[in-house]
């Protein structure tokens, strides 16, 4: 086992550095489609910018309108299905979660996304009463980014153990775990006291380990398991199936009988 270095408030830690790289934006278009003009007209001031991208109508508004606005979207506009509800991490660069509402109207064959920024530690408006969907979306995205919905039947994680700390899809959460994340089963199914005994989870699925003797990731040096290969191992030929048609152990040369 790798010597253990505890992870002591890492989540606080910023995360954003200007050495990011940063995809290039997705196209703008202007709003020129008629169904998607007379969608921002009937939102009227509420829309803050609208724009075009992939042929999906974008549109920006505040937080607080998010509940009119996906009302008026479903009465009036025809979009009676909110087919995902999530969320953006952009805290340590712009101090505010992007929240979007993915909107479809299956007779016009649109599609409409909402998007709205919230600061840290504020709450959204549960649409729940207006689409049954956003119950679990809603759920996940308090679960996965700590994104609180105000009057949501039922608001409790879903994916995460009620008692963990800490919200996995923040950019500030390590992709190793915390020393919450290191020690939560050993706690939760022996106690404290069995630390120095079992040690911590290894949270680092990534890494290969040449001495595995289960030499998953090792193809022609596969060995028994628990077998010592301290002092180096020999490779074994790898066998391919041969039919009439190809001889597989060659490539994909064509047997004489094919010919």
């Amino acid at each position: 086992m790798r010597k253990y270095t505890p992870k002591d408030n890492v989540q606080a830690k910023a995360y954003y550095t200007d050495r990011f790289w940063v995809a290039p934006r997705v196209p703008r278009q202007a709003v020129e489609d008629e169904h998607f003009k007379a969608v921002v007209e009937a939102l009227g001031e509420r829309v803050k910018e609208a724009y075009v991208e992939i042929n999906n109508l974008v549109l920006h508004i505040d937080a607080t309108q998010n509940y009119a606005v996906l009302e008026t979207l479903k009465d009036t506009c025809g979009y009676k299905i909110c087919s995902e509800i999530s969320a953006v991490d952009y805290l340590a660069k712009e101090g505010e979660f992007e929240i979007f509402y993915q909107m479809l109207n299956l007779d016009k064959a649109k599609r409409v996304r909402v998007v709205c920024r919230l600061k840290k530690g504020l709450a959204i408006e549960s649409v729940v009463p207006l689409f049954k969907s956003a119950n679990f979306a809603e759920r996940e995205m308090y679960d996965m980014f700590g994104i609180k919905a105000n009057n949501h039947p039922f608001l409790k994680r879903i994916l995460m153990p009620d008692d963990w700390e800490g919200h996995p899809l923040l950019k500030t959460y390590p992709l190793q775990g915390d020393e919450f994340a290191s020690w939560y089963e050993v706690d939760k199914i022996f106690g404290k006291e069995y630390r120095d005994i079992i040690g911590p989870e290894n949270r680092d699925p990534a890494r290969i380990d040449r001495y595995d003797t289960k030499r998953f990731s090792r193809v022609g040096y596969e060995v028994p398991f628990d077998t010592d290969i301290s002092s180096g191992e020999t490779k074994t030929p790898i066998e391919y199936s041969t039919t009439f048609l190809t001889d597989y152990n060659t490539g994909t040369k064509q047997l004489d009988k094919r010919k």
